[in-house]
């Protein structure tokens, strides 16, 4: 499962409130160093959504690039750069899917890009390397179909009704699914979570 390279590699650097201040005073150089930092795992991220590599380069270059264009709006005492940056690039992905799937390349805005500080404070649920190998082995202990809900879920944002589509099954047969997955990784995660 492709979770844990992003949570291992999402991680608040101690320098990133540096970093955001010299962007917002516009340096080209503060941008090279964000990439530098986060590009790969960016990368990783969309591809791991698209499935395609030159779409994925695309999309990681409008997400550095939407990142510049707003990180007026964000707030570097609240959380690190990166969970906001990967917010983006997770939306910039899903967004492609949704306007490109066979249809025009119109992406739909998401919040977190108008309102980058809203998002900040999600560098406080961001997992250690231990707590990602609990929510690895968490996943793997998920039914096949549970496991395919949950990815279809969060990495490509379809609805139930969508991964009943995509799956050829019954709506209330893909609730119970996702009701049951959402339950098990409850249950299986709620010391990580919470500690």
């Amino acid at each position: 499962m492709m979770l844990l390279p992003i949570f291992l590699a999402i991680h608040a650097a101690e320098d990133d409130t540096g970093l955001v201040a010299r962007m917002q005073r516009r340096d080209p150089q503060a941008l090279a160093e964000l990439y530098d930092r986060y590009g790969r795992v960016t990368y990783s991220l969309i591809l791991r959504v698209v499935r395609d590599g030159g779409i994925a380069e695309d999309l990681v270059q409008e997400t550095f690039l939407r990142v510049w264009n707003r990180v007026h709006g964000f707030d570097a005492q609240r959380g690190s750069i990166g969970p906001w940056l990967l917010a983006v690039a997770r939306n910039r992905a899903i967004d492609y899917l949704r306007s490109a799937g066979g249809r025009e390349r119109n992406a739909t805005e998401f919040e977190e890009t108008d309102h980058p500080a809203l998002y900040t404070d999600m560098e406080k649920d961001l997992l250690s390397a231990d707590k990602a190998r609990k929510v690895k082995s968490a996943v793997e202990k998920l039914t096949p179909n549970q496991r395919q809900v949950i990815e279809l879920a969060y990495f490509e944002g379809l609805s139930q009704t969508e991964m009943a589509e995509r799956m050829g099954q019954p709506l209330g047969t893909v609730k119970t699914w996702v009701r049951t997955a959402l339950k098990n990784l409850r249950e299986d995660l709620g010391a990580v979570v919470s500690a």
